[in-house]
């Protein structure tokens, strides 16, 4: 019997890097023990997605219209949104999860 593929390679795309940066830019500013901490909570959870990474839910909002191929981890307020491509997985967004998904993304295309 085969064996599953068990190891990918976890890719950070540029734009979950910036809103990485911008969560701990802004947490930074009013308490800098909390923002590393922060950093290093987030930035093992999705460490954690070399493996199994199948485990995150699909994003529900992306369901709803058929799309099923981004999934997320839920990381304390944060929504860690990634993509499986072959041997890699590509965390694409980090989003607080405790705002509209909509008018998050409305925001991010305005700022283009």
């Amino acid at each position: 019997m085969a064996r599953a593929k068990t190891t990918y390679v976890v890719e950070w795309a540029v734009t979950a890097r910036d809103d990485l940066d911008e969560i701990i830019g802004y947490i930074l500013a009013r308490d800098p023990l909390n923002a590393l901490k922060v950093n290093d909570t987030i930035e093992a959870q999705a460490s954690t997605l070399d493996h199994m990474p199948h485990r995150g839910r699909i994003v529900p909002e992306l369901k709803f219209h058929g799309v099923i191929n981004y999934h997320e981890l839920l990381i304390g307020p944060w929504r860690l949104m990634y993509r499986i491509e072959g041997d890699a997985v590509w965390v694409v967004s980090l989003l607080d999860g405790r705002r509209q998904l909509a008018d998050l993304l409305l925001e991010r295309f305005l700022r283009w």
